[in-house]
């Protein structure tokens, strides 16, 4: 009989921000979806993380790149109450990861994001862009760690993390995270939590705009970030959709 799996504390900073009690009858956690993108190939994916108030939402994919692939996620996660996306990737030689995620949340919700993604060979690149926006006395989450290993030279890896609180109520967590072992390397990332700005919001009611829909535009152009790599029209129109829903539902 295997040893039971114990659930993980605050102490443990992947599950720092979690919802314990909301993970605890779904513990322990399936393993991960194994995804293998082979040598040259592309690999696609949308992925909308929703439900009801009270449902729990744990997704979780581990992804390896063979050498020159390119894998693109896209990612909405707008809950459950507590909804947790984790996706690992392992990349090999000239591999290509490009990741554009929002979490829009409200109420009480609790949302989250964690990436780790591992350069293993030479000439990778990865490039993370994730945006929240939160109401009420939601919390949104983004835990990002890059993995260049001793071999790694001439990686290219990138985090951007914005979140936008539009009550001071709301809480937003970013821990981008670098650790390298190489030293021909290009890495960077930034964080910032703030609220709409409110010069900007003058200017176009200075405009003629009304304050509401001048409020929309601006949490659309800044959720939008997250999706413009997304080619695919049909899907690009379905996951801004969803956003759009979600952003009337708390703003």
């Amino acid at each position: 009989m295997s040893a039971t799996v114990p659930l993980p504390t605050r102490r443990d900073e992947t599950w720092r921000y979690s919802d314990l009690k909301a993970l605890e009858p779904h513990w322990p956690l399936p393993e991960a979806e194994k995804i293998t993108i082979p040598a040259g190939a592309g690999w696609d994916e949308v992925i909308i993380l929703e439900g009801g108030a009270d449902e729990t939402i744990v997704r979780r994919i581990d992804l390896t790149l063979g050498w020159e692939s390119i894998g693109n996620v896209h990612i909405l996660n707008i809950g459950g109450g507590y909804s947790r996306f984790e996706l690992t990737v392992t990349m090999d030689e000239e591999a290509e990861f490009n990741l554009g995620a929002a979490q829009i949340g409200g109420g009480s919700q609790n949302l989250e994001i964690v990436t780790n993604v591992k350069h293993d060979m030479p000439d990778g690149q990865s490039h993370q862009v994730v945006r929240s926006v939160l109401a009420g006395k939601a919390t949104g989450t983004f835990l990002g760690k890059i993995d260049v290993a001793r071999n790694a030279q001439k990686t290219d890896a990138e985090q951007s993390i914005k979140a936008m609180l539009l009550d001071r109520t709301a809480t937003a967590n970013a821990k981008p995270e670098l650790e390298i072992f190489a030293d021909d390397v290009k890495c960077a990332h930034g964080a910032t939590v703030g609220e709409l700005d409110k010069q900007a919001l003058f200017y176009m009611a200075s405009r003629g705009l009304p304050p509401a829909e001048a409020r929309k535009l601006m949490l659309q152009a800044f959720i939008g970030d997250a999706f413009v790599t997304l080619e695919d029209d049909e899907k690009r129109a379905m996951i801004e959709e969803k956003a759009l829903a979600a952003l009337e539902k708390i703003s």
